[in-house]
């Protein structure tokens, strides 16, 4: 069947329900996800491939567990096992000598996370981690056409329509799609003709990102393992981080344009000579291999959608580096609008799903930019110098911000919409609005974190008894409303489909007794909960399913 039409020029028009510009993590995430739910897309991305810079090397927990579902866990572990072994951040003025502190030694020290998650964070730069998002997105059907630029779009009340340009041959052609994610960057060049402007403060500071070949740097780093090093001499900070621990190295060094510093003067001499300064050792050996600038900013899009168009990544938020917030909430702003335009092509939610996209994932962005700014402050990053008025409260940890943000109002029933977006502990209990639990449990023979269950359908967990009938009621409606749900009866008793493991209460890690029912979301957070038992629960469940789905 085809899916081209000829417009009145005689050129044809491709049609795709969904148009991704722009193909670095989160573009490529988005047809991971998209393809996991079997939506049909094409993918444009105006570079010839994947980075090929290493950057962005620190991917959380929360989309480790995104893509343990997703299937590519262990081919990304693969890729980034050359740094499987670094853990720590150290703060020293040089690495000569035993001066200096570990920030935090362990990302998870004494294997506390397993409380929480099937998944770990993994060290995984982007050079390392793009490839293998194309090689699973490409294998999943996705049409992924890098060196194409798009030339311009136009957006109507039906869709989207797009010309396009290969790079390679200067063809242009033509695209008509139902929605367009823009994943194009910080400059996005969508988001800028919609007129979308920003909210925060805006640029933050400026760094030149330098390459480099040292042998032996080794020899003096030694045994200190970490993820990056922060060096302090005043006449020559920058932040170190090693590519293979051996003789591969990536410098960040301070730039000041603000100052009317240019890039022309980051000589090979004069990087060098700030590399061995910063080490402490005048003499290192160091080959210069290439350099390229960053910006750090504090930004958030004033509107996540426009119409049939949305902003996801950098399009939508910028945010400094310091704790790898910026990559991971924009790889989870791929997984949240993906089940969402996956529910309302399919038929089984309502055009005002797609509306929750704007009001769960930008106050998550709003949050975790100014926690990503506190903790460069809290770093001390090369060339940031925080606002005076900025404070100087004890280190916070990053795991509240990275795993247990929540969405207070959206496709969501029974939220506090005055609780914090990003709560002081990390608290996981089968809240509307959170991250469901994580419980080991046995599914038939097969040992499965629930977790797992979370990808391409509503799921709704009862309890064995249960009193209510809710696993019927979910049955009957799926039916009903042509709504994908899977039922699920928990515990240990006759006709339980999971066994929880040990002796985990599961109704009480989600907030319930055993009368009562949890609906979780494909993209794993709670939809809604009934604490306990209801006379007529389909009646019950039914408004909550329209509710969330935006059915009428």
């Amino acid at each position: 069947m085809t899916n081209e039409r000829a417009d009145q020029a005689g050129r044809h028009t491709h049609r795709v329900p969904v148009l991704i510009v722009g193909g670095s993590l989160v573009g490529l995430s988005t047809s991971l996800f998209l393809g996991r739910l079997g939506v049909r897309h094409l993918l444009v991305e105006r570079h010839t491939g994947t980075s090929i810079h290493p950057r962005g090397r620190g991917n959380n927990i929360r989309t480790m567990e995104l893509f343990r579902v997703a299937g590519i866990e262990p081919a990304i572990h693969e890729a980034a096992a050359t740094l499987a072994d670094n853990h720590g951040i150290l703060q020293t003025p040089t690495l000569v000598g035993d001066a200096g502190e570990w920030l935090f030694r362990e990302i998870d020290p004494g294997g506390g996370l397993a409380r929480f998650s099937p998944g770990a964070w993994c060290l995984c730069s982007q050079n390392d981690l793009e490839p293998v998002l194309l090689e699973q997105a490409a294998a999943l059907g996705g049409d992924l056409r890098f060196a194409t630029e798009l030339m311009s779009f136009e957006s109507d009340p039906t869709g989207v329509t797009a010309v396009l340009k290969s790079r390679e041959t200067g063809e242009h052609s033509t695209v008509r799609a139902d929605y367009l994610v823009a994943a194009d960057g910080p400059r996005s060049p969508v988001r800028e003709q919609l007129g979308i402007g920003h909210s925060g403060p805006g640029d933050l500071f400026h760094n030149v990102s330098i390459t480099f070949r040292s042998r032996h740097l080794a020899d003096v780093v030694g045994d200190r393992r970490f993820i990056v090093c922060y060096l302090t001499d005043p006449e020559a900070d920058g932040a170190l981080l090693p590519v293979d621990n051996r003789e591969h190295w990536v410098f960040h060094a301070p730039w000041h344009p603000e100052h009317g510093e240019t890039l022309e003067e980051f000589t090979d001499q004069r990087c060098i000579e700030h590399i061995r300064r910063a080490v402490g050792v005048p003499d290192l050996d160091v080959e210069i291999t290439g350099r390229a600038p960053w910006h750090a900013a504090q930004r958030v899009a004033r509107s996540y959608r426009s119409g049939r168009v949305f902003l996801a990544g950098d399009s939508a938020h910028e945010m400094s580096p310091t704790g790898a917030f910026g990559s991971n909430t924009g790889i989870q702003d791929a997984h949240n609008l993906a089940w969402k335009l996956a529910a309302v092509l399919g038929g089984w939610a309502g055009e005002g799903l797609l509306d929750s996209y704007d009001a769960e994932r930008r106050p998550v962005a709003e949050a975790t930019s100014a926690r990503a700014a506190d903790r460069s402050a809290e770093h001390s990053h090369p060339g940031f110098t925080p606002p005076s008025d900025a404070g100087g409260g004890p280190r916070r940890g990053i795991l509240n911000v990275a795993l247990g943000y929540r969405y207070r109002q959206g496709a969501i029933v029974g939220t506090d919409p005055a609780a914090a977006v990003v709560p002081e502990n990390l608290e996981l209990t089968g809240e509307p609005g959170s991250r469901a639990p994580h419980l080991w449990v046995r599914h038939g023979a097969e040992r499965i974190s629930t977790l797992d269950l979370y990808e391409r359908s509503l799921v709704l967990l009862s309890d064995a008894g249960d009193p209510s009938g809710w696993h019927r009621a979910a049955g009957r409606l799926a039916e009903e409303l042509s709504v994908p749900i899977r039922a699920y009866r928990v515990g240990g008793g006759p006709g339980a489909e999971l066994v929880p493991e040990g002796d985990v209460q599961w109704t009480q890690r989600h907030g319930i007794t055993a009368g009562g029912a949890v609906l979780v979301r494909p993209d794993g957070f709670v939809a809604w909960r009934s604490p306990g038992p209801e006379q007529d629960a389909e009646s019950v469940l039914r408004q909550v399913l329209r509710t969330v789905l935006s059915l009428t």
